[in-house]
C-alpha cells in the first residue's frame, strides 16, 4: 500500500505537515514484553515524541521490570498486562511467539472499543491461528513483524535506531480497519522501517528461507563444533576463522524465541530445509568429482546476493 500523496503545497501545507507528524500516533501505547524489540520501540517513542504520548511497559519478570524502571524508557512499568492493557489505545506483543495466545487471551477482553492489537511475531499463519479465537469486532488486530534484531535480549539490548531502513512486514487480515492499519504502518515508518505488506502464508515462507533456516543451520554448525572431540574442538574455538564467529553470533540468539519460532513454522522450515539439504548434497557431489564450473557458478551466485542486500540496504 503506497502513501497517499497531497496535491497541497505553500505555507500552510507546510505547517498541516509538520503539525501532522508531530502529533502521536497513540495517545498510551502499551509494550507487553520490553526486550529487544519492545525496549527498541520504547527508547524510539521516548526520543521521537512522536509514536504515543505514554508508554507503558509490563513484563512478568521482577528484574526486567526493575531494569526497565531503572533505565527510564516508560513512563509507567506494570506486571499485570490485563491492567495495563484496560489503559491503551494500542497493545503491542513483544513476547515470544508462542506465548502470544495466552496473553491475547488476558488483554483482548479488558481493551478498550475501538484500540488496536497488533503484535510483533516473526511467524504469522501461527500466531493470527492463536489470537484469532479471543478477537473482538470492536478492537482491530495489526499482525506485523519488524525483520531488525540482534542476537542480545532483555530490556538492554535495545537500541532506539534498531529499524533504521529496515523491513517491516505487515500481513493484515481481511476485516482489518483501514485506519488501524495506517496507525500501525504510521507507527513503523516513524520507527525508521521500510514496510512491505503480504499474506501471512507467504510472510512465513519467506521468513524461513531468509531468517529462520539461518538460524537453524547456525545452531546446527555450532553444535557439531561442541560435539567434536575435545583436542579438535579446542582447536577449533582456538583459530575460529570469520566465517564460523558470525555463526557463532546467531546461535547466541535466544533459545526460547527460536524454539517456538522453529516449532510454529515447521511446515515451512522444514520445506526450505530439505530444499537446502539437496542443494548441499550437490554440491559435495561437485567437490567429490571436482566440477570446478558447479562450484565457481554456486560461490558467483551467493557473491551476486551479497551484493544485492548491501545495494538495498540490508547488510
Amino acid at each position: 500500500m503506497s502513501s497517499t500523496v497531497s496535491d497541497a503545497s505553500g505555507p500552510d501545507a507546510v505547517t498541516a505537515s509538520a503539525h501532522e507528524a508531530a502529533t502521536p500516533v497513540f495517545d498510551t501505547l502499551v509494550v507487553i514484553g520490553p526486550g529487544l524489540i519492545g525496549s527498541s520501540v520504547l527508547r524510539r517513542a521516548q526520543q521521537k515524541g512522536t509514536l504515543a504520548r505514554q508508554l507503558i511497559a509490563v513484563d512478568v519478570s521482577p528484574e526486567a521490570r526493575a531494569r526497565v524502571e531503572e533505565l527510564g524508557i516508560a513512563d509507567r512499568v506494570m506486571a499485570d498486562a490485563a491492567e495495563a492493557a484496560a489503559l491503551a489505545d494500542c497493545v503491542m506483543l513483544c513476547v515470544p511467539v508462542g506465548a502470544m495466545g495466552p496473553v491475547a487471551e488476558k488483554v483482548l477482553p479488558v481493551m478498550r472499543p475501538g484500540s488496536i492489537l497488533t503484535e510483533v511475531g516473526s511467524t504469522k499463519v501461527s500466531v493470527i491461528e492463536a489470537i484469532s479465537p479471543f478477537l473482538r469486532p470492536d478492537v482491530a488486530y495489526v499482525p506485523a513483524h519488524p525483520m531488525a534484531g540482534t542476537e542480545y535480549s532483555g530490556p538492554d539490548a535495545g537500541f532506539a535506531t534498531l529499524f533504521e531502513d529496515r523491513w517491516c512486514l505487515l500481513t493484515p487480515l481481511d476485516g482489518t480497519p483501514p485506519e488501524a492499519l495506517n496507525a500501525v504502518r504510521t507507527l513503523w515508518e516513524r520507527c525508521g522501517a521500510r514496510l512491505r505488506e503480504m499474506t501471512p502464508a507467504h510472510h512465513d515462507r519467506v521468513c524461513a528461507i531468509v531468517s529462520h533456516l539461518p538460524h537453524l543451520l547456525a545452531f546446527t554448525i555450532c553444535g557439531t563444533a561442541d560435539d567434536l572431540a575435545d583436542e579438535t574442538r579446542s582447536e577449533v574455538l582456538d583459530f575460529a576463522a570469520s566465517g564460523f564467529r558470525d555463526f557463532t553470533r546467531i546461535a547466541a540468539s535466544d533459545p526460547v524465541m527460536w524454539r517456538d519460532v522453529f516449532l510454529s513454522n515447521r511446515e515451512a522450515l522444514l520445506e526450505m530445509l530439505a530444499r537446502f539439504m539437496e542443494d548441499a548434497q550437490a554440491m559435495a557431489r561437485a567437490i567429490r568429482w571436482g566440477d570446478e564450473d558447479y562450484i565457481v557458478d554456486r560461490i558467483q551466485r551467493g557473491r551476486a546476493i551479497r551484493k544485492s542486500l548491501i545495494e538495498n540496504r540490508q547488510a
